[in-house]
């Protein structure tokens, strides 16, 4: 067993063990550069990439060929510059309903004047080169629509039925009705000699006719006139197309049409 003594000789063998401090380290002194005065002068920009570029706002339409001609669209680089008339042309392409020439103007940010000017050359341009498609107008309001010469084609190529074929009685109905629209059932009725509400009434659920308004008179009789599918159905464009009457004919309508005497 160890005594006190044995604890100090080993205090003291610790102690020899223990690494002596590090001389402090001397210190250097350094001369501070002069510092120049901040001048305009001695003044130095910033580089370039620290100064933030202007964002240019993105274009919101289709870049048109006027814009080229005016220095063109901000945003726009590397767009393909359109006509207006090819602008005009896409969106009745895509288009699912008949639009209006406000629709259009605003899609491509130009005067209704201007898109109804293009919209008459793009017809003009379609009929001069026999294309199969052609610019449909009703009520203001405009569509692409296939010539009726493709009719057979188009029949063939979609498999139509022969049953989704019109019969000579609807052919006549429908006939009576474009020429003469609006027109009561009574009126149909005075010019073929039969009942035609059974007729109307189909003709009502393919789509062909419609209600145009009411005649004011006893009973407020429904007038009917033709659809959107009637124009697209026989390839018209408007009803001006339709080929005139003979003059016999003409005038049967209009005796079997005019009003009764009171």
């Amino acid at each position: 067993m160890s005594g006190p003594a044995d604890l100090s000789s080993s205090a003291e063998k610790a102690t020899l063990f223990c690494p002596p401090p590090l001389p402090p380290r001397p210190e250097t002194k350094t001369e501070d550069a002069p510092t120049a005065a901040m001048t305009p002068q001695n003044r130095r920009p910033p580089p370039p990439s620290a100064v933030a570029a202007p964002q240019k706002p993105e274009h919101s339409g289709p870049l048109l060929r006027a814009e080229v001609a005016a220095g063109g669209a901000p945003g726009a680089e590397g767009q393909d510059a359109l006509s207006l008339q090819s602008a005009l042309e896409s969106l009745l392409f895509v288009a699912d309903a008949p639009v209006e020439a406000a629709q259009l103007a605003r899609a491509v940010h130009v005067a209704v004047e201007q898109v109804e000017a293009a919209l008459r050359g793009l017809e003009a341009g379609y009929q001069a080169a026999g294309r199969g498609l052609r610019l449909a107008e009703r009520n203001g309001r405009f569509q692409l629509v296939t010539v009726p010469a493709a009719a057979p084609l188009i029949e063939g190529f979609l498999m139509l039925e022969a049953s989704a074929r019109l019969s000579s009685p609807a052919l006549e109905t429908l006939a009576i009705v474009a020429y003469r629209q609006p027109v009561t059932r009574a009126q149909i009725e005075a010019v073929r000699g039969v009942d035609c509400s059974g007729l109307l009434r189909s003709l009502l659920q393919r789509g062909l006719l419609e209600e145009f308004d009411r005649l004011d008179a006893p009973g407020r009789p429904v007038r009917y006139g033709v659809t959107e599918l009637f124009m697209h159905h026989f390839g018209l464009t408007r009803l001006q197309e339709l080929p005139p009457l003979e003059r016999a004919e003409d005038e049967q309508l209009d005796t079997a049409l005019a009003p009764e005497e009171p």
